[in-house]
Formats: structure tokens, C-alpha cells, sequence
């Protein structure tokens, strides 16, 4: 299987995404995507720069590099940023809205269908691979089940499935809402933030009244709070025939989650028990670690 490398979806400053990329060129990745995927509000780096970003990093590791669009649009100068991203002519993109969707088709090139496009049957996969999906990354509360049954569709039905890349390691990108959560925290305006987003690179914790972690805020998006960790599943996915593994960037040892993979993808034994939350793969909630409550 090949192994990808998500966007980051934090606010991380200029230079730390610089030299967490400049890293990441020298880990064994096929795949690596990069933009920003969660707020337009987050400049660090403009379309430009990411698009010459691509460039380095596509030289510095012989890895495919795709640029990511953003998830939920909500004015035209955002449409108009996404539009200029899929026209760009040179690199492939991740669409995780429709409308990149919709330019990316009228364009005739090939793209990665992103988790948020809430596809779940073969039929709709059908579609979006006529019009141009090569591979795509599940919705992540997709169960091994579900993905069985849909591939299993496929089959019945004689439909070309792309490659289907899983989310494997890190925090679960849940929802997405038009306020920002992290600015709320800080008592701030969404319009004023003042980029509060950059104090907390690998989000905010938030807490049940028992202090049990049971989210991760980050700016509009709310995600897991523990780390959905599937390197345990490597044997079954194999046997699935799923085709990628996504790892999901944080700020500290993201390589030696890589090389944790890796070690594995090439013949490692998987472990036993993992570090993490893997209920959504099992079909049960998100936060549970299966294998500790005895499901399965």
C-alpha cells in the first residue's frame, strides 16, 4: 500500500510549515498533500507559495504532491481562490467541496475526491470517477464493513472503482461550522481573531466534566480528541485491497509515525494493540479502542 501525507489542517507559522515539509521530503511517502483545507482566514502561505512549495518538495522526493482545497466555502473570494487552485494546471488537487468539484471537471483533469464528500455507495463513486476521480479518501466514519460491502457493490455491478486511500493515523476531521470555536475560546470575534489559531498548533483539547478528552477544536473544525490510530488493521486493509493510508500531520514525531507504517508496510509484524482510537473502523463510536472493551 502506498503511504500518504495528509494536509496539514492546523495554523502552523510560515516557517514551521517550511521545515516540517523540508522533513517530511526526506520520509518514505508516495503521496503528499499540502494547503489549507480548513479556514481562508489562514495565510501563511498563499496559493502561490503552496503551488511552489509543491514544486520543491515534488524534486526533493520524488513523491506525488497534491494541493488541497478547502472544505467549506462561504464567499465569493473563497470561490474564487478555489477556482484559481483547480485551474492551476500543473498540479493535482484534492477536492473536499463540490464546487472544486464542478472546476476540476469543467478543466478534464484527474483529482482526488477528498473525506468530505460524504460519498458512501459505489453508484456516486461511479460518477465522480466519469468525471475525473482517480482516487478517493472515505468519509472517516467509514467502517471496514461498510467499505467491504461497497466494494462488493462495485463488483456486482461492474463499476471501475479509483483508488481508495484510508484515513489511518491521527485527530478525526469531524465537522466543520461557519464560527470559530477556537476564537470563541479566547473571547474573540471570528472577523477579529487576531490568528489565535497559531497558540495551539495541534488544536484545543476539550474536556468532559469527568476531564475526559472528547474533542479537538480547531478554528472552524471539531475533530477527535484522541488520534484515530489503524496500524493494527494493516493485514485486513491488505486483504481488502485498499490502496493508500493517510496519515494526518502534527507538530511533533510525525516521522516516526511514518516510519512506523512503513516498518510495517514492508513486512513488520503489526502490533497487537495501538496507541489510539479505532471504533469508527469497527463500527462502533469513534473514541472507543475496540480491542480495550472487548469488541472484537
Amino acid at each position: 500500500m502506498k503511504l500518504t501525507l495528509g494536509p496539514v489542517l492546523f495554523y502552523w507559522q510560515r516557517q514551521s510549515i517550511m521545515d516540517f515539509y523540508a522533513d517530511m521530503a526526506q520520509q518514505p511517502l508516495d503521496v503528499i498533500y499540502m494547503g489549507e483545507t480548513v479556514c481562508s482566514k489562514r495565510r501563511a502561505l498563499s496559493l502561490d507559495d503552496w503551488t511552489g512549495l509543491a514544486r520543491e518538495v515534488r524534486e526533493a522526493s520524488g513523491a506525488e504532491v497534491v494541493l488541497s482545497g478547502l472544505t467549506l466555502i462561504e464567499a465569493a473570494s473563497e470561490l474564487g481562490v478555489l477556482r484559481r487552485l483547480c485551474e492551476n494546471g500543473e498540479i493535482k488537487v484534492e477536492a473536499n467541496d463540490m464546487a472544486a468539484v464542478q472546476f476540476l471537471t469543467a478543466q478534464g483533469v484527474e483529482f482526488v475526491g477528498g473525506p468530505a464528500l460524504n460519498i458512501y455507495n459505489a453508484f456516486t463513486l461511479e460518477e465522480l470517477v466519469r468525471r475525473g476521480m482517480s482516487r478517493w479518501v472515505p468519509p472517516v466514519e467509514c467502517s471496514a464493513d461498510l467499505l467491504s460491502a461497497l466494494m462488493q457493490q462495485a463488483r456486482e455491478h461492474d463499476i471501475r472503482l479509483p483508488e481508495i486511500e484510508v484515513f489511518a493515523w491521527g485527530h478525526l476531521p469531524l465537522a466543520y461550522s461557519a464560527r470559530c470555536f477556537t476564537a470563541r475560546a479566547e473571547n474573540l470575534a471570528k472577523d477579529d481573531c487576531g490568528f489565535i489559531c497559531q497558540n495551539y498548533p495541534d488544536g484545543i483539547p476539550m474536556t468532559t466534566q469527568e476531564g475526559q478528552v472528547l474533542f479537538t477544536l480547531n478554528g472552524i473544525q471539531t475533530m477527535s480528541g484522541g488520534v484515530s490510530n489503524l496500524l493494527a488493521e494493516y493485514p485486513r486493509m491488505q486483504a481488502m485491497g485498499i490502496d493508500a493510508l493517510r496519515l494526518s500531520p502534527r507538530s511533533t514525531d510525525m516521522a516516526d509515525i511514518v516510519q512506523q507504517f512503513d516498518q510495517v508496510r514492508r513486512g513488520g509484524t503489526p502490533p497487537l494493540a495501538l496507541d489510539g482510537c479505532n471504533g469508527y473502523w469497527h463500527g462502533q463510536p469513534g473514541m472507543l479502542t475496540v480491542e480495550e472493551v472487548g469488541l472484537c
